[in-house]
């Protein structure tokens, strides 16, 4: 067999390859192309605004009607964007110019339901009254009072009403002053009896004359928060049981801190019940020792009485001039015995004496005053459940288990001394192990994370973005890659040497126009083999040298396409 080989010259291929791929393409495929170049570009146009918006922040909640017209005009004049939120009750700008708009907006005065405190004197008109002027003071108090009400946490807004009665001449009289407080507290939070106090004591130590006593404070509620002068008791017996509560929860408190490590949380339940003595006892005692020796003694006071008569001489002898004479002053030795009484010296009768002495020594005497303080704790009782050990067997099976006897001893005696147990005081420690047994309805499952607000807040923030970088790879992977795989694949009537080659192998006349012959034909030893060997060596060897040509050839025939 002969075959003739006609050289065809190559067709150029084109230097603008993007021209030449869009030639390659259909009607339909340069649609779908188009398309999805065009989502493509919307998407990322949607993405680049979305990340300009700005982020909104809250300027002032709560206005009233007139406050927020005056706002919102002043903003429309400053060219600052806002929106509402909330039903028109809040008003919102961008975040940053929150703090300068609220600058701005404060100096001229916006809003003006704010509370005003002294700076209404400072507006003080000419021609004033003096009842204007007592009203602007007024005013001004309650307003300064409202402020530092409303500076506490707990309090979100405040009203202050003074009544402040007119002083005449006549001091008796004269009606004292008092004071009503409304409070508006945060949702959830409350007032103790020590703030409430302290707002009394706030409100009275601002009037001159004003009695605590003659201040109200309510709350939104209309609750009364402050005790009544005739309710003192009452507000007494609140405290101590309070006191009393707060002495029991911190036991408990102390006994489970000690156990849970043992037994896991929530496998120890404990009460404790304290009984404290309220009773305020003072005692007076008065102890005087045994009498000491004279040495040892302080004087307190000494008397001495001492009576007595001199000598008398006898008149003796002549009588006359000598005997005559006046008896002499009579004198007792410093030292030394004295004379026998009525005896004197010199033979005469002595006079008769008498001495009194009067010692009053100090009193040793001990004054105690034992005044007992109150609250002190009298007894102390502690009741401690425990539940039993749970354990998983090999076949999965939860069982349970009592706690030992020796372990049960070992935590009640760590609650004794967790609690301080006294003997002498009565005090009572029962530690009992048992089962608890907990209702399906009281299990409580988990909030699962898809649930939980904080991830659900998140996933709404992340939504849209992903929602358009989703629909953003379909229209890449749907519309934009099957046509750029289109522009880069060859065509198919594209002329090349190995498509030649592999056409002359699959037709069955060999002399094809253009084709050279197969490599084969001409080699030695070939003339011993048939046509049909011959073209099966050279599709073995077109195979190997350009495998993406034979795979587009079977491509076609698994289409049922007719090979060009």
């Amino acid at each position: 067999m002969t075959s003739t080989v006609v050289e065809m010259p190559l067709q150029p291929i084109p230097q603008n390859a993007l021209g030449a791929g869009l030639s390659r393409l259909d009607a339909s495929q340069k649609l779908k192309l188009g398309l999805g170049v065009l989502g493509l570009l919307a998407i990322a146009l949607s993405l680049f605004f979305m990340s300009r918006q700005p982020d909104w922040r809250l300027l002032y909640t709560n206005l009233s009607d007139k406050d927020g017209g005056a706002v919102v005009a002043q903003l429309a004049q400053m060219n600052v964007p806002y929106k509402y939120s909330e039903g028109g009750q809040a008003i919102m700008v961008p975040a940053d110019k929150v703090h300068d708009t609220r600058l701005r907006l404060a100096s001229q005065g916006l809003p003006k339901g704010s509370v005003t405190g002294f700076e209404l004197m400072e507006n003080n008109r000419f021609g004033m009254t003096q009842f204007q002027e007592r009203l602007s003071f007024q005013r001004g108090l309650e307003g300064e009072l409202t402020r530092s009400i409303q500076s506490l946490s707990s309090v979100q807004a405040a009203r202050v009403h003074l009544a402040l009665p007119n002083q005449n001449g006549f001091f008796r009289e004269q009606q004292k002053p008092s004071a009503s407080v409304l409070l508006t507290l945060y949702p959830g939070r409350t007032l103790d009896k020590g703030q409430v106090a302290g707002i009394v004591h706030l409100v009275a130590s601002s009037v001159p004359e004003m009695n605590p006593k003659a201040v109200s404070v309510v709350d939104d509620a209309g609750a009364l928060l402050s005790a009544s002068p005739d309710g003192q008791a009452q507000g007494a017996d609140t405290q101590k049981l309070q006191y009393t509560q707060q002495i029991e929860q911190t036991y408990t408190r102390r006994i489970l801190d000690m156990l849970e490590p043992l037994v896991g949380v929530g496998n120890v339940k404990a009460q404790v019940n304290a009984d404290v003595d309220f009773s305020l006892v003072e005692s007076t005692s008065e102890e005087h020792k045994p009498n000491q020796t004279p040495a040892s003694g302080a004087v307190r006071s000494q008397q001495v009485v001492e009576d007595g008569t001199g000598p008398q001489n006898q008149p003796a002898g002549v009588p006359g001039a000598t005997t005559n004479q006046p008896p002499a002053t009579g004198t007792a030795p410093i030292n030394g015995a004295a004379a026998p009484l009525g005896v004197a010296a010199n033979g005469s009768t002595a006079g008769s004496s008498r001495r009194e002495s009067v010692v009053n020594y100090e009193v040793d005497k001990t004054v105690k005053v034992v005044r007992e303080a109150s609250g002190t704790i009298r007894r102390l009782s502690a009741a401690v459940v425990i539940n039993h050990r749970s354990s998983t067997d090999r076949a999965g099976k939860t069982i349970t288990q009592p706690i030992p006897p020796e372990q049960l001893e070992q935590m009640t005696a760590l609650v004794r001394e967790t609690m301080g147990f006294s003997q002498a005081r009565g005090d009572s420690v029962n530690v009992v192990n048992a089962v608890f047994n907990v209702s399906p309805e009281m299990q409580q499952d988990p909030v699962a994370w898809w649930m939980q607000s904080e991830n659900q807040a998140l996933a709404r923030s992340l939504a849209w973005p992903l929602a358009m970088l989703g629909l953003g790879l379909l229209v890449l992977m749907g519309l934009v890659r099957p046509g750029l795989k289109l522009m880069k694949s060859p065509p198919p009537g594209l002329p090349a040497p190995a498509r030649s080659q592999l056409s002359t192998v699959l037709d069955e006349q060999p002399e094809r126009a253009g084709l050279p012959a197969p490599a084969s034909a001409g080699a030695p030893g070939t003339e011993v083999m048939g046509p049909e060997t011959l073209r099966l060596e050279d599709a073995k060897r077109l195979a190997k040298e350009n495998p993406m040509a034979v795979a587009n050839i079977v491509k076609s025939w698994v289409n049922g396409e007719v090979p060009a």
